[in-house]
Parts: structure tokens; C-alpha cells; sequence
């Protein structure tokens, strides 16, 4: 494990320290690294629709709206299973 040192200013500071209260957190180190975990899935989600955004379209293989529908059904399917919590 690494150990990393942060400065925050005092309205931040007195934020998380709520938000530890409202949510039950017992330390800030568990609340800062919850919010990091978060933030990297968030991250991960926003390059997989970029990707997804780049290849809509780029098929040779034109589909009908009823085709393209369960495509698109089946796809949102299998990224909700990838990026579920």
C-alpha cells in the first residue's frame, strides 16, 4: 500500500467531514479512498462511451431501426454487467 499526503481547503475539509458524518464513514482515509475508487469507474465509463461513440455508425453492415434496437439493447446490456458496482 502507498501512502499519499493531501492538502484541502477548510471548506472542503469541513465537506468531507460532514459527508463522513452523513454516510457513516468511520475514517477519512476510508471516505478519500471510496471517492478515488469512484472517480476511477467514472473515469472508465467516459472512455467506454467514447469508444462506443467512435464506432457508432462505422459498420459496413447497414441494420433496420428493429435490428439496431436490439443491438443496442443487447450492448447496454453487457456494459451495465461490466460496469455494475
Amino acid at each position: 500500500m502507498h501512502t499519499i499526503t493531501l492538502k484541502l481547503q477548510e471548506t472542503t475539509f469541513r465537506k468531507v467531514e460532514k459527508a463522513m458524518k452523513n454516510f457513516d464513514y468511520s475514517t477519512k482515509t476510508d471516505f478519500i479512498r471510496e471517492a478515488i475508487r469512484d472517480k476511477l469507474k467514472e473515469l472508465e465509463r467516459e472512455k467506454a462511451w467514447k469508444n462506443f461513440e467512435k464506432l457508432k455508425g462505422a459498420s459496413p453492415i447497414k441494420y433496420s431501426d428493429e435490428e439496431y434496437m436490439k443491438i443496442r439493447e443487447k450492448v447496454g446490456e453487457e456494459f451495465m454487467k461490466k460496469f455494475k458496482d
